[in-house]
């Protein structure tokens, strides 16, 4: 909200500021003086001290108006960089080539990872902890916050929250690779009873069903554990984005697929083909590993 102020404020000295001069210009091109102009008499700039004391008026405003929108812009920005309240919620994001890793930081351990979709709770302030890692990026949430780089190396520090409930649409904006421009995510804000009970949630170790698991758990460990993880397995790669809940995502591949069932098999048996140059190969899997794997990972829930 503060931002928003700032930019109606100057927009509207902008604005004044225009019709001000576009107004003196008009009156000084049409005024008729009152004395005819001697040819070869030079004219005083300013003919008497009444003509003196509006130039050091106009001087005095213009350097009263500068001087309370630098001060106004400042107070703003501080603002922005540090919020009045402490942070309900720690955040560590990781932008990687090209999805977002996301770890929920808690003093008490109860900390977890996710991928491409941020939860928040509604009206409390969220700190971000920005890396990169492999080369920079940018992470940017418009109907949030301003854009802030995700630089390998470093930690920068920004921070949302959310006024109301919704999901709000995220975007890498610094160019960083063939896939740049589908590295999405979401903002996801919840009403706080209902993002503490997904935090729960998101701590214990997916319940699956025994036969999915023994027809298709074993060949995910076999085939995918090397690259991604999933709570309660053997499977704990950290290449790709940890898999637990799967299903409770709203989106596959960094935001651009729909998370449902045909298009995850698809996503599966031809990654490349849907997002080409992602760093997930086109593992060959036989007909029954695959449908056991599907099978396996729509059971994350």
């Amino acid at each position: 909200m503060p931002v928003v102020w700032l930019t109606w404020g100057v927009l509207l000295i902008s604005v004044a500021v225009i019709v001000i001069i576009a107004g003196l210009l008009g009156a000084a091109i049409w005024r008729r003086p009152g004395m005819p102009v001697v040819a070869g008499e030079k004219m005083a700039l300013l003919p008497d001290e009444g003509g003196l004391r509006w130039l050091w008026l106009g001087v005095g405003l213009s350097t009263a108006v500068l001087l309370i929108s630098v001060i106004w812009t400042v107070k703003v920005l501080a603002d922005i960089q540090s919020p009045a309240s402490r942070p309900g919620v720690i955040i560590e994001v990781t932008g990687r080539q090209w999805w977002w890793q996301v770890r929920y930081l808690s003093a008490d351990g109860r900390g977890f990872y996710t991928a491409n979709e941020i939860h928040i709770p509604v009206g409390e302030i969220v700190r971000l902890k920005l890396l990169g890692g492999d080369v920079i990026h940018s992470f940017w949430v418009p109907q949030l916050a301003g854009k802030m780089d995700a630089i390998p190396g470093q930690i920068n520090e920004t921070w949302i929250e959310a006024s109301r409930p919704g999901t709000y649409q995220g975007q890498c904006t610094e160019y960083c690779g063939a896939e740049h421009s589908k590295m999405l995510f979401q903002v996801v804000a919840q009403p706080r009873a209902e993002f503490r009970a997904w935090w729960k949630r998101q701590l214990s170790s997916p319940s699956v069903p025994a036969s999915v698991a023994a027809n298709g758990e074993k060949s995910f460990v076999e085939n995918c554990g090397g690259c991604h993880s999933v709570r309660g397995t053997e499977a704990a790669g950290s290449l790709g984005p940890d898999l637990s809940h799967l299903m409770q995502r709203r989106t596959l591949a960094s935001g651009i697929l729909p998370n449902e069932p045909s298009m995850l098999a698809k996503w599966i048996a031809d990654p490349q083909g849907l997002k080409p140059g992602n760093l997930m190969p086109a593992v060959k899997l036989s007909q029954t590993e695959r449908a056991g794997i599907t099978a396996y990972l729509l059971a994350l829930n």
